[in-house]
């Protein structure tokens, strides 16, 4: 391949995407599965570059799959008829403000990300990686046919953490537990 080659199913998202349930370590199996790297991408709909890209992407990886995703029909399916990968948050997640006025998309990998940070150096303390981190993700879109369903995956290649953020999922950091001095709230 040259490298003047662009993969039309590939992204980057926008540095404003906020990453949830980052299963980035350590593979998790979900409902008996494979074991999966994962991470779920929350990206603002004003951030209408990243949204655009992977609507695009997802057209390509519609394009590129057109006969896995035909099977043994007559036809293609419609994309509207078919899993979407990108998912509205208002929609879907209407009593999570986390979720509000964004899309999300949960990618996953057999293989483990590269995590680095905003320099591009590798991350290696894990505690610096967490739900509620906000970064890049390199991504790819494919299309499945398996067990009867049919639609458009998000596969996870890399992550760059760019900025912290509050943590998500109620855990607070030990650095915020311990910010104040020893004896201010003993008996709070």
């Amino acid at each position: 391949m040259s490298k003047n080659y662009i993969n039309p199913t590939k992204v980057i998202t926008g540095v404003n995407t906020r990453w949830s349930y980052a299963n980035i370590w350590d593979p998790k199996s979900i409902n008996g599965g494979t074991p999966k790297y994962s991470v779920s991408l929350i990206i603002p709909k004003d951030d209408t570059v990243t949204v655009g890209k992977v609507k695009a992407a997802i057209q390509a990886a519609y394009e590129e799959g057109e006969s896995k995703l035909k099977g043994n029909g007559k036809t293609v399916p419609a994309l509207s008829t078919l899993k979407n990968p990108l998912r509205d948050g208002d929609l879907e997640r209407p009593d999570d403000e986390t979720y509000e006025n964004s899309y999300f998309i949960n990618a996953n990998s057999a293989t483990a990300p590269g995590v680095v940070d905003a320099d591009r150096q590798p991350i290696i303390d894990r505690s610096d990686v967490y739900s509620g981190v906000y970064g890049r993700a390199s991504i790819n879109f494919y299309a499945f046919n398996s067990n009867g369903n049919r639609g458009i995956a998000c596969g996870l290649n890399n992550l760059q953490k760019i900025r912290d953020g509050e943590p998500l999922g109620g855990k607070s950091r030990a650095e915020d537990d311990f910010a104040t001095d020893a004896d201010d709230d003993f008996l709070a």
